[in-house]
């Protein structure tokens, strides 16, 4: 999905010199001027079609994602560094990693500013459900789960399909209850049923999460290396030390984002697609 739009200069102006004004500057020498700009940028954002599952938020390598709740989605914050390690967790893909160009050409006529937003295909991990079952013994927001189950897998069944299909829960039915059911041939282990069940020895999931599958690496220029200890001092999960004058990367480790080489001050280390 590509989205494009652009924006008057005249109304960028009228936005500075508002923005000038609330800062107390009267505005009466107020001259905007813009030389031709370009700027790219990844985002990574949490779609509204998240289901509350946290897979993102314990596969974060870095804690930047406050979890969802029945009432909100996830959020990612600003401690985020971009490696895509949500992107590529989450089970129903709503998390989506998205780049982001601005662009201003002065000799261009329209005098506009535009901007352009692509969505990045992304590697996916596997995510499978081994088992899963419900504890039919305790109370729980059952309704909550079949609500937001993404596959419709879980249901809210009556006493009459459990007799028809063959399915003994092993306590007594009420007639006019409705009772959980998952079909397990559905289900994809995402995780959403068991995050928001407000008892949590209501459902029990064993599933499987395939390892990352990494599209990008970080090209090192030992050459260019000013042996500064920035990229060092600056990885989150410790991938990358300076030893003698050699920059040292663990791939075992790394998680590809940009922490090491948005620190760089000449350029040693570049994230690059894997080909």
């Amino acid at each position: 999905m590509k989205v494009s739009f652009v924006k008057q200069m005249k109304s960028l102006e009228r936005e500075v010199l508002l923005k000038s004004v609330e800062l107390d500057d009267d505005g009466d020498d107020f001259k905007f001027e813009l030389n031709n700009f370009n700027a790219d940028e990844e985002i990574i954002a949490v779609g509204p079609k998240c289901v509350r599952c946290n897979t993102c938020v314990g596969e974060c390598p870095v804690g930047a994602i406050e979890p969802a709740n029945i009432f909100r989605i996830a959020k990612i914050t600003d401690k985020c560094v971009k490696c895509e390690v949500c992107v590529q967790s989450c089970p129903i893909s709503a998390i989506k990693l998205i780049h982001n160009s601005v662009v201003y050409d002065s000799e261009n006529e329209r005098e506009v500013m535009e901007y352009n937003l692509n969505n990045v295909r992304c590697p996916h991990r596997v995510v499978r459900m081994n088992n899963i079952s419900i504890n039919y013994e305790v109370d729980n927001n059952w309704g909550d789960c079949a609500n937001l189950c993404p596959t419709n897998a879980f249901n809210l069944e009556f006493k009459e399909f459990f007799e028809d299909s063959g399915i003994d829960l092993d306590i007594e039915l009420d007639e006019n209850e409705l009772y959980p059911y998952i079909n397990k041939k559905m289900c994809i282990g995402c995780s959403s049923c068991v995050e928001i069940s407000r008892n949590k020895s209501a459902i029990t999931l064993d599933r499987y999460l395939g390892p990352i599958v990494h599209g990008r690496d970080i090209e090192i220029n030992q050459d260019l290396c000013v042996n500064c200890f920035l990229c060092e001092e600056n990885c989150p999960v410790g991938a990358i030390e300076l030893i003698g004058d050699e920059v040292v990367l663990d791939d075992t480790k790394c998680i590809r984002c940009v922490q090491c080489t948005s620190h760089c001050p000449v350029g040693a280390l570049r994230r690059v697609d894997v080909k």
